[in-house]
């Protein structure tokens, strides 16, 4: 009797100490959100944003920022331990994941964030000058041809009110990450319905996308369109017996849910020219397995005839005169490949250092989704390792800028988070073990993140007076001038675009670009050649533009430290506005005086 009273006592003492420490972990996950928003608004007090060099951001944010990023992540991994965690502190953690990642720039920066932002918001206040297409646009014709992003917000201020994107373009990147989480659970419940897996995928896919397209642009909205096409299309999937999935769905579309896939892929093919082949690739892939045909196949087939007929209609004159240059990728998809790798030689220390991190972070996410279908079998049983691989055919068709690797790899990032969720969250007997052995491993890929995300920040940011010299420009260069700078790293540089060309020094031939480091003034004159008292040539010099040049290297350092010394030395050009962060010149041709 004593023997089975001691074993019962202790039986009853080893559930109550689980219980305690299972209180104790669901509390600590309630506290620790909280109190590391809290630290990260306290971190925010004290940036000095002018301190920004080879690494940006990360140069500037305090001790206390880190921290808090630490004890979010903590915090998630402890919520994830836990099967009694309840789904809204999950839904917490990752929204605040998001706003310490996505809403910092924004809380700091007194104007908008990326010289590409500014760009486009200046394309929406030109559709809604001219009721439409633009005429004269110049390099920017492409918008013309592709314009459901910008007709969507331009029709969104007209029926508003507002007055320019501009106010709204600011909160851009952490409203439309937490937008996408959305498409993302959507996404993730058409394999599973295990909470841990499909919450740890969520937390994986934020804390490893650092390719920075989430601002306000065409390729932001229509990888959002992406990601909830495929969505839809995956939950269409006939699937049967999956890991958690829980259901057999039928492989016959309902009418409602088709004509809204169908009316998803109209918008992303009329909004950006790179996310509708990514789309097209993704259905072909999904189409190899025959169970899927019944569903994949009509709505690759409404895909492909709405591109087509867009591009043999609205954007054929772009089409037809890049044919040449589309052709000559194909028979160089080496050289595609390989473009998004180069030209780290004579960027700054800093700059490759973060290229390197920005790289090891992309193939430890490939490595890892790689290891979770040889080590998971049952997810090679859904398709989302099609989704990872869906990308590559349009990696080696065309090198996009050398920026086709980093898109092709953005592409793939939700697939492959999930396979790297099914991989470390792995349901064990002892889960507190396991927190503690992939928390490291978390805040690695965090790190990683914040290196890609954070580390241009210097050419990325623009101050106040930076924006008004841009601002100036716009408002006095009358019709038919000139506008030239260094980069496009100029808040405002195409606020006008339709009415005034645009010359960037760092895109022109490498000839051009010697000459205008060997004598600045000469190298300026072969692009204010044709300069008049009536249209004259503004040469815009700034901060941000220096840095820029410094981080990636396409010309000495000390260029426009140079161009502002020699122009301000000759008489034909004419300083008309200078602050503290930018200056601007003014030149009215060679026969002019000062």
């Amino acid at each position: 009797m004593s023997t089975a009273y001691r074993s019962k006592s202790r039986s009853a003492a080893g559930k109550w100490h689980r219980h305690d420490r299972a209180t104790a972990r669901q509390w600590t996950v309630r506290l620790v959100l909280p109190a590391a928003l809290a630290l990260w608004l306290l971190s925010l007090r004290h940036v000095h944003l002018a301190g920004m060099r080879d690494y940006g951001l990360l140069q500037v944010l305090p001790v206390l920022f880190w921290v808090a990023l630490g004890l979010l992540a903590l915090g998630f991994c402890l919520a994830l331990s836990d099967r009694r965690t309840a789904g809204g502190w999950f839904v917490g953690y990752v929204l605040g994941l998001i706003a310490v990642i996505h809403a910092t720039p924004t809380l700091l920066y007194p104007t908008l964030r990326y010289s590409w932002a500014w760009k486009h918001v200046a394309v929406v206040d030109a559709v809604i000058r001219h009721h439409g297409a633009v005429p004269r646009a110049g390099q920017l014709s492409l918008y013309n041809q592709w314009p459901g992003f910008f007709d969507l917000n331009a029709f969104f201020l007209q029926a508003t009110g507002l007055h320019s994107a501009l106010g709204y373009a600011t909160w851009t990147p952490p409203v439309f990450n937490a937008v996408l989480l959305a498409p993302l659970l959507l996404l993730y419940r058409t394999v599973t319905r295990d909470r841990r897996l499909i919450w740890g995928a969520v937390w994986i896919y934020y804390s490893c996308s650092w390719v920075g397209q989430d601002y306000f642009s065409p390729q932001a909205f229509a990888f959002l369109l992406f990601v909830t096409l495929m969505a839809l299309v995956m939950g269409q999937l006939p699937t049967s017996a999956l890991y958690g999935a829980g259901d057999i769905r039928t492989d016959r579309w309902p009418v409602g849910r088709f004509v809204l896939v169908m009316v998803l892929a109209a918008v992303i093919i009329s909004s950006h020219p790179l996310t509708p082949l990514m789309l097209v690739s993704a259905l072909v892939v999904l189409s190899f397995p025959r169970r899927n045909r019944r569903v994949v196949l009509p709505v690759l087939a409404g895909a492909v005839l709405l591109a087509v007929v867009w591009d043999a209609t609205v954007a054929r004159p772009y089409l037809s005169a890049n044919l040449g240059d589309f052709l000559g990728s194909l028979l160089k998809p080496d050289t595609n490949v390989a473009s998004g790798l180069a030209a780290l030689g004579t960027a700054a220390p800093g700059e490759v250092v973060v290229a390197w991190v920005d790289r090891g972070l992309s193939a430890a996410v490939i490595l890892l989704a790689v290891i979770a279908v040889l080590v998971r079998p049952w997810v090679r049983r859904t398709c989302l390792p099609l989704l990872v691989l869906a990308p590559l055919p349009v990696l080696t068709a065309n090198a996009y800028g050398g920026e086709m690797i980093f898109r092709a790899y953005l592409f793939a990032l939700p697939a492959a988070a999930f396979l790297i969720a099914a991989l470390l969250f792995k349901r064990g007997s002892r889960p507190s073990l396991r927190v503690l052995a992939v928390y490291p491993l978390l805040a690695a890929l965090l790190a990683g993140l914040m290196f890609g995300y954070y580390g241009k920040e210097s050419a990325n940011y623009f101050t106040k007076d930076e924006v008004a010299a841009g601002r100036y420009v716009a408002a006095t260069a009358p019709p038919g001038s000139t506008i030239v700078s260094v980069t496009s790293a100029v808040p405002g540089l195409y606020l006008r675009y339709d009415q005034n060309p645009q010359v960037q020094l760092d895109s022109q031939t490498l000839n051009d670009r010697r000459r205008l480091v060997n004598d600045p003034v000469t190298g300026l004159a072969g692009f204010v050649q044709h300069a008049t008292p009536q249209r004259p040539a503004y040469v815009i010099l700034s901060r941000a533009q220096a840095a820029d040049i410094y981080e990636r290297g396409v010309l000495p350092a000390n260029t426009v430290q140079r161009m502002d010394s020699d122009l301000a030395r000759n008489r034909g050009y004419v300083p008309v506005y200078r602050n503290k962060d930018a200056v601007v010149y003014r030149y009215d041709g060679p026969g002019a005086g000062p």
